[in-house]
Formats: C-alpha cells, structure tokens, sequence
C-alpha cells in the first residue's frame, strides 16, 4: 500500500534480540530494502491485514442474501424490542 504522505516525521523505537535484528537485516537486504524501509512495509501489510480482519465482513452468498431480504423486509418489533426502545427513549433525552 503507497504511503499517501511521503513527510516523515513520526518515529517508532523498538528493542529486539540480536537474531530478530540479524533476521530482519537478512530479509531486507534480499528484498533490496533498507532495514527501515523493509519494517515499515512490513508493519503496514500486516496492518492493513488486521484491519480487514476486524473490518470487514465477508458473507456467503446465501447469508449476504438473507441479510439484504431481512433489510427489505424487516420484521415487525416484538414486545422486548418495544420495551428497550422504551427505556431508551426514558434514559435518553434527545435534543
């Protein structure tokens, strides 16, 4: 993902083992990436993964469609859906 501000003025430090830095420095050096520039891609993959993870909600076709009928067709409010938007509207001024 392309970073869309290139002006760098936040830093992260860390502390690491040596063979966690060596192994980094190994990976970076094959990808033909400084050490910075190889943890700040990476850092953002796996971000950007997270993200989606919590994010996103990916559905079966089945269940996608059973969700939008349920939105075109809602069902009608039970007796405990009535009684907690009464209380909500009790607890909650609007304004």
């Amino acid at each position: 993902m392309p970073q869309t501000n290139t002006e760098r003025n936040e830093r992260i430090n860390l502390r690491l083992s040596t063979v966690a830095k060596q192994r980094i420095q190994r990976a970076a050096s094959a990808e033909g990436k400084t050490v910075s520039a190889f943890i700040v891609s990476s850092a953002l993959d796996s971000a950007e993964k997270a993200i989606e993870r919590y994010e996103i909600m990916t559905l079966v076709r089945k269940d996608a469609m059973r969700f939008f009928q349920a939105l075109e067709n809602p069902s009608a409010p039970n007796d405990r859906l009535r009684a907690a938007l009464n209380e909500h509207e009790e607890r909650v001024k609007s304004r």
